[in-house]
């Protein structure tokens, strides 16, 4: 629900974000920062705390886990994160694929963290490199090939069918122009196989198909439907000058009950007393998972490769020494480098039980 009736008690900035003294302001928000809101002007940081229960946060690297595909060329992704309507997958593959792959549950969302190759697909085959998004609708036969590996890639699994969000007022070509989105070309695949292995995903399940004729044979395609890349070096960055945007003025594709957002290099805010680094804040209506591509924050890399989990309503953010190091740099800072990868969802989401025996949390 909207509304224009605002309150404001106690002592709080002219503006939210912006000019809030020694006080800290952690924001309390619906609908994914879309909805009512809440600042609070805190003496203290609120993310300090200790947890004991399901509802913590969780963080990871996904260069210490190892999924069965990293060392088994038949092995298969790792499950890190799951819900009824999107599940979170890492891959460390090695080796190209010696089968055909077919999802019937659902889109394929991959990020490409590290490692070279293709997908092979019948639409056409599509490189990809770090950076890019490698995206499969329900359905399309096709196979990984390994380049350079091992290709670590975090994928989300969606029930609902993945697009791209409307964008108020920018029209389609803001914040990506469609023309940089990558499709394959058909391509014709010679192969000498009797049989070829088409392993089929079916709720939850494979099943195997043994096929006399290699479903590569397409000569031609067309309509709305079919697998793309896109690397975020072609995201165009929306941004204020006056105000830090929160993470929905960023999203690159969405499902049902789920938000894929790219958080990218960019200039800092100049305006003074503006609030660069994120605020404290509680997502009120969404878990959130960030994936750090890399990049750094006000001169300090950040820690590449590593996943975080905090469920929706509890307080995160960055530590305050580094809310105070952007102020007391601020000439030294004019840009934050940042390479993440976001994920919202609107259903709790569910810790794969080999990460909750490894008991790692913040």
């Amino acid at each position: 629900m909207r509304t224009l009736i605002q309150h404001s008690k106690g002592r709080t900035s002219r503006q939210a974000h912006r000019d809030i003294g020694d006080l800290r302001d952690d924001e309390l928000g619906r609908g994914g920062f879309d909805g009512r809101e809440a600042v609070l002007y805190r003496r203290s940081d609120p993310t300090v705390f200790r947890s004991d229960g399901r509802f913590r946060q969780t963080y990871f690297s996904a260069l210490d886990q190892k999924p069965s595909d990293l060392t088994d060329d038949r092995g298969t992704p790792l499950r890190l994160f799951y819900n009824d309507d999107v599940t979170v997958w890492l891959t460390r593959r090695a080796r190209s694929m010696p089968f055909l792959l077919r999802n019937v549950d659902g889109d394929e969302c991959w990020f490409i963290h590290e490692g070279t190759g293709q997908v092979e697909t019948e639409f056409g085959p599509l490189d990809f490199e770090p950076g890019d998004y490698v995206v499969i609708p329900k359905a399309i036969t096709h196979r990984w090939v390994v380049k350079d590996g091992p290709v670590l890639a975090l994928g989300f699994e969606t029930v609902g069918e993945l697009r791209a969000p409307t964008y108020p007022g920018l029209g389609r070509h803001a914040p990506f122009d469609s023309d940089v989105v990558r499709v394959p070309e058909p391509a014709q695949h010679d192969s000498a196989a009797t049989e070829i292995e088409l392993r089929v995903k079916y709720d939850g399940e494979y099943s195997t198909l043994l096929l006399e004729n290699h479903p590569f044979d397409v000569e031609g395609w067309k309509g709305d439907y079919f697998p793309f890349a896109f690397n975020v070096r072609d995201w165009n960055v929306i941004m204020s000058d006056s105000l830090h945007l929160p993470p929905s003025m960023h999203v690159f594709l969405v499902a049902e009950g789920i938000n894929i957002i790219n958080l990218l290099p960019r200039p800092f805010e100049s305006v003074e007393g503006v609030e660069r680094i994120p605020w404290y804040h509680r997502n009120a209506d969404y878990d959130e998972i960030t994936f750090i591509h890399g990049g750094d924050s006000l001169g300090r890399p950040l820690d590449k490769g590593s996943i975080s989990h905090d469920p929706q309503g509890i307080h995160h953010g960055f530590p305050q020494r580094a809310r105070d190091k952007s102020k007391r740099e601020w000439d030294k800072h004019d840009r934050i480098n940042w390479q993440i990868i976001m994920l919202e969802s609107r259903r709790p989401l569910k810790l794969d039980p080999h990460l909750l025996a490894g008991g790692q949390s913040k």
